[in-house]
């Protein structure tokens, strides 16, 4: 799990094409790796990739076709700049919010424009996905933890400060370009919850009264 807080910016130094899928080599000078383990995670552009080699510089990352077909990896090229976060600790502060690293959707940008010194960026998501953007909710872009300002259909405004700009790849989009996206998990779940398949609610009569008193989490007084 990660938090979306970009602890550095890195690089891709390779790209090789391994038996239809691909292995990149990750350049990482600014993020300490010297608690990263083999088969530790770190989040790249919001995609979670597993450590395979620790060279000194960086790290050594498999990507499945699974990954290349949901996300912008199979657009990464030599010299393409990644947001970088190690998976978070138990001990760790939730800067952001609840991330996976599982990438729902990319996503396009298709407006920005000064805001004194911030930068408003309008990105247009993926249909499917536009119900589980929330206003004032949050947003994985890239990686990176972000808040919803506004939303109209499956489009949606950020405003970035400086500090974000300087810190994260975000300063590199430019209109058209593609980000991956991942929304607030918690939406997912909340929308399985109120949305029981027919089976399940013919098995358990539904979340009411009867059932929450049967199971002990209910009691008449």
């Amino acid at each position: 799990m990660f938090t979306g807080i970009v602890q550095a910016v890195g690089e891709i130094v390779v790209v090789t094409s391994i038996g239809g899928d691909l292995r990149l080599r990750v350049r990482s000078k600014n993020l300490p790796l010297d608690d990263v383990r083999l088969g530790d995670s770190i989040a790249t552009n919001g995609v979670c990739l597993t450590v395979i080699e620790l060279p000194g510089d960086g790290y050594v990352a498999d990507v499945s076709r699974e990954t290349l077909a949901h996300t912008t990896v199979s657009n990464w090229k030599t010299g393409t700049r990644v947001n970088l976060e190690k998976a978070m600790r138990p001990s760790d502060r939730l800067g952001g919010h609840i991330v996976s690293g599982h990438v729902d959707g990319v996503g396009e940008v298709i407006s920005i424009k000064a805001d004194a010194r911030a930068t408003q960026y309008r990105v247009r998501a993926p249909q499917n996905l536009a119900r589980y953007i929330a206003h004032k909710g949050s947003i994985t872009v890239d990686g990176t933890s972000l808040t919803v300002n506004a939303i109209n259909g499956s489009e949606f405004d950020l405003t970035i400060v400086p500090h974000t700009q300087t810190c994260t790849t975000i300063s590199d989009y430019i209109v058209g370009s593609k980000v991956n996206l991942e929304v607030d998990v918690l939406a997912r779940y909340l929308e399985r919850l109120l949305t029981t398949d027919t089976e399940t609610t013919e098995k358990t009569g539904g979340l009411n009264i009867e059932f929450l008193a049967r199971h002990g989490f209910y009691r008449d007084n």
